[in-house]
């Protein structure tokens, strides 16, 4: 019997996916959204940091299968992208707000 968190460990990036693609389809959305006047860059800087999620995690789901050996840095090197990108958004955010406050 396989203890619970090797079956989570196997599992969760499948339900990851199927919960990102309704979090790109309300992306789609907001960006099809013409008469906004809201400061789009931060949302478009989160968009990446979701598809490269994404990417991360179908690479997750090749290696799980065993379709596509990946060596674990790769996964910390997304990582690294997703927080930097983060980083990034939340500064842009501020100067946004101190520029227009």
């Amino acid at each position: 019997m396989i203890p619970v968190d090797q079956a989570l460990g196997l599992v969760a990036p499948y339900y990851n996916l199927t919960l990102v693609v309704i979090v790109i389809a309300l992306f789609v959305a907001l960006f099809r959204y013409k008469e906004t006047k809201t400061f789009m860059l931060p949302w478009r800087l989160l968009f990446n940091a979701v598809l490269i999620y994404v990417f991360e995690q179908v690479l997750a789901v090749l290696d799980i299968m065993g379709i596509i050996p990946v060596p674990r840095i790769f996964f910390g090197i997304f990582e690294f992208a997703i927080i930097t990108i983060f980083i990034y958004l939340l500064l842009v955010q501020q100067q946004y707000i101190a520029k227009n406050a």
